[in-house]
């Protein structure tokens, strides 16, 4: 027996090496998704979960190969009574529809969560999963996710962050630049309350200066009172000598970032950025005065409509609606 394996020569390493090219030889060729993988399902198309998928596959096949329902639900793994009882969907389904499509015309740089937010306040029972599937049903866009952010580091490799901790507890202020149809430029100074996220004021001019910085910053004063920090870049109408001294008196202390660091500026750079997307680059401002009433009126929607994702999807400072038979009696 012994003998009869060596002359076969399986016992040898040249019988070795012919199992080993014949198994070469006999492997099925790479095409799996990635480098190793010998499985040839590998790079097929994916499996058949959803009962809709499962539907079209079986008519497709039907009418391709001319065979009978019976016999292509058995292969498929599909129930006839799924495949004959369609979805009807919820009665209130169109009109929910049509009020999302209504909301997306509106607001077109909104995404399907505030929608549903939006939806919830307008008194629509719906979760964000339904009006997710619909929004892809329809083919409406889906906003790409955001990647995240590392920390703020200091130039000296220390890492301090100012956060707001009560609301008039720190402010920030940028310029945003724009123009009119003819040409001509404005800019628009921003004052933002960083821990309620609302748009203080929104102050329109061809020419912003410090001293209209400290002519915003007083009628705020006196409205919602001083805050405790005021955060801002180091642009000259900010570290003007005039309006250094003159929020020191007022009470309030001075944040600047560092040079050349945007990012530590984020509460203001982010509504900065979604004024640009959300009302700058969708209009025409033919002059100073209508841009002065657009910007106004977006800014009162922002602040009393407009769901904020980081306040979970409810306005930085929502009206009140007070029913008539609630109000107090004046006597």
């Amino acid at each position: 027996m012994e003998e009869e394996v060596w002359r076969n020569g399986h016992g040898t390493t040249q019988g070795i090496e012919a199992s080993t090219e014949r198994e070469r030889a006999s492997s099925p060729s790479r095409i799996g998704p990635y480098a190793g993988q010998t499985d040839p399902k590998g790079g097929c198309i994916g499996k058949l979960l959803s009962p809709s998928r499962r539907r079209a596959c079986i008519d497709l096949v039907r009418s391709q190969m001319k065979v009978s329902e019976r016999r292509v639900c058995r292969a498929l793994g599909q129930h006839r009574s799924t495949q004959r009882r369609l979805p009807k969907g919820r009665a209130d389904e169109e009109r929910l529809v049509a009020d999302m499509i209504e909301l997306t015309r509106q607001y077109g740089r909104y995404g399907y969560r505030r929608v549903a937010a939006l939806l919830r306040d307008a008194g629509w029972q719906v979760n964000d999963k339904r009006v997710e599937r619909l929004w892809r049903r329809e083919g409406l866009k889906v906003p790409v996710s955001q990647p995240k952010k590392g920390r703020l580091w200091m130039n000296d490799g220390s890492c301090v962050r100012l956060r707001p901790e009560y609301q008039n507890h720190v402010w920030s202020y940028d310029f945003v630049h724009h123009r009119t149809d003819d040409g001509r430029a404005f800019r628009t100074l921003n004052i933002l309350d960083e821990y309620s996220r609302e748009c203080l004021a929104i102050r329109v001019k061809r020419k912003l200066n410090s001293i209209e910085v400290i002519d915003a910053l007083t009628d705020l004063f006196i409205l919602r009172g001083v805050p405790s920090y005021i955060r801002s870049d180091n642009g000259p109408e900010f570290i003007a000598a005039a309006v250094r001294d003159w929020i020191k008196a007022a009470g309030a202390k001075t944040a600047y970032i560092e040079p050349g660091s945007p990012w530590e500026n984020g509460y203001c750079e982010s509504f900065n950025g979604r004024m640009r997307d959300e009302l700058l680059n969708g209009e025409i401002f033919y002059s100073l005065r209508e841009a002065q009433i657009i910007i106004e009126r977006w800014r009162n929607h922002y602040n009393t409509k407009r769901p904020h994702s980081a306040l979970g999807y409810r306005p930085p400072a929502p009206e009140a609606n007070i029913q008539v038979d609630q109000r107090p009696v004046m006597h």
